[in-house]
């Protein structure tokens, strides 16, 4: 590919200065090549360079306001503000109109949090300026800093007003449409856009993501595939056309979309996943359970990827299977309160109460506090014979749902079953209160208790 003339220079420029570094030879710039170099160097992370070149600009050049200018935008990266605001009122003094003092006066403000002063002076700057675009950016970004999403999509659409192939402005003003809970506005906002620029990949695949967002997968496909059209190696926008086509059951063009991402890119374990659960869906059970082995080989801490695979297992009822899987997990992080549960589930499947008992009062640990975990516990604690243990975990568990008829009836059946007739009446009255119909519950879990003249008596009276 030829390069410019424009670039053929900056590269001329570049190897002459670093030539010149090299030598200790003193050579002749421009005011406007060292600007260049100091920026190039600022860019790729080379400060000291920049400093240097600075430096051997403002002695070639001290009267550059350019090059001064330059000097002010690094004083402020430096954080020395009070150098820079001095500089800057010295500049203002020699060209009150350079836009350029505004915005780098309007930065200063900004790094001191006074971002309304800096969309003044910014205000200021757009009277001087030929680059709008770069300015209303500039003042959207100040909104964004002060909260005010709505000023500052204004400022970001004035931005595009005036160069549509801003991109940063593109993804902001839909960012605050998003924000401000406008999505069909940023829809009909994305469509005029289009209209004005419709080689813009960027808006076909941003009208995509909103039109999954209001589920309206039909349009978010057309959306994405006018993306991959202008732009064939848009990864995000095959991704993105793959999850619409999940939702809407289209499993074997989803395969395709989310394998041409992998073709595209390395596989992600998220990609592996999604093909893997697709494969299931239509029932090729090999091809599901080779993507879900690839998913855990891509990224073994990916818990999704091991809950997938044990899961189908679970539903295949090969608990065997299941269990070995999600002892592997474990063994990968043993605070995961998805595997405890799984793990729990599995062992009660398999009449292993002990370890199903351990599995839920691990996940509880791990801060699993679902009101299913907390019961299937406690039942088992039941099970077991363990009445105290299951009367505490049922009061901890009523911390949560104080107002649950499925703990109040158990709490009943257990205190019953000790002998605390009056805590066991006061539980009892709770849930035939929140829940009258549910004392069922009563005979299936405590037919013992259930069988009582004494209970079945205490219920009558309760009926409405």
């Amino acid at each position: 590919m030829q390069l410019s003339e424009e670039e053929e220079d900056y590269n001329q420029s570049l190897s002459k200065f670093e030539s010149m570094l090299k030598t200790n030879k003193v050579l002749f710039f421009d005011s406007e090549e060292f600007e260049e170099i100091i920026l190039h160097y600022l860019d790729i992370g080379k400060a000291a360079l920049a400093k240097k070149a600075l430096k051997l600009g403002l002695e070639q050049h001290p009267r550059s306001t350019g090059l001064k200018l330059v000097q002010v935008e690094m004083m402020v990266y430096d954080d020395k503000l009070e150098l820079a605001e001095k500089l800057l009122n010295e500049l203002y003094a020699i060209e009150p109109t350079n836009e350029e003092i505004y915005i780098q006066k309007a930065n200063i403000y900004s790094k001191r949090d006074n971002h309304q002063k800096a969309v003044e002076l910014l205000n200021i700057a757009l009277k001087y300026t030929d680059d709008y675009a770069d300015v209303h950016n500039l003042i959207g970004m100040e909104y964004l800093f002060m909260d005010n999403l709505e000023m500052a999509k204004e400022s970001f659409i004035k931005c595009l007003e005036v160069n549509l192939e801003d991109q940063s402005a593109l993804y902001n003003v839909v960012y605050c449409f998003e924000f401000l809970d406008q999505n069909q506005q940023a829809i009909t906002y994305l469509k005029k856009y289009i209209d004005q620029n419709p080689y813009s990949e960027i808006a076909w695949h941003q009208l995509g993501r909103l039109h999954y967002g209001v589920k309206e997968y039909e349009e978010a496909i057309r959306a994405f595939d006018y993306a991959t059209l202008i732009d064939d190696e848009f990864l995000g926008a095959f991704m993105e056309k793959a999850k619409a086509l999940e939702r809407l059951k289209k499993y074997k063009e989803a395969i395709e979309s989310y394998e041409r991402t992998i073709y595209l890119d390395d596989a992600t374990s998220y990609a592996l996943l999604r093909i893997g659960k697709c494969y299931e869906r239509v029932g090729n059970k090999v091809q599901a359970l080779k993507y879900f082995n690839k998913t855990v080989h891509e990224d073994p801490l990916l818990d999704k990827g091991w809950i997938a695979i044990t899961d189908f297992y679970v539903r295949q009822k090969n608990f065997i299977k299941a269990l070995f899987f999600v002892n592997k997990a474990l063994a990968i992080d043993n605070q995961n309160r998805l595997y405890w549960k799984r793990y729990a589930t599995i062992n009660k499947q398999l009449n292993q109460f002990e370890e199903a008992e351990f599995g839920y009062r691990k996940a509880v640990e791990f801060g699993d506090y679902q009101l299913d975990t907390w019961l299937y516990w406690v039942d088992i604690l039941q099970f077991l014979g363990e009445f105290e243990s299951s009367i505490q975990t049922l009061l901890q568990a009523a911390e949560y749902f104080p107002e649950e008829n499925g703990i109040e009836y158990r709490l009943a059946g257990l205190y019953f079953m000790i002998q605390h007739t009056t805590k066991a009446k006061f539980h009892l009255s709770n849930a035939l209160r929140l829940n009258f119909e549910n004392h069922i519950l009563l005979e299936a879990l405590f037919p013992v208790v259930w069988s009582r003249k004494m209970v079945q008596n205490y219920i009558a009276k309760h009926k409405k």
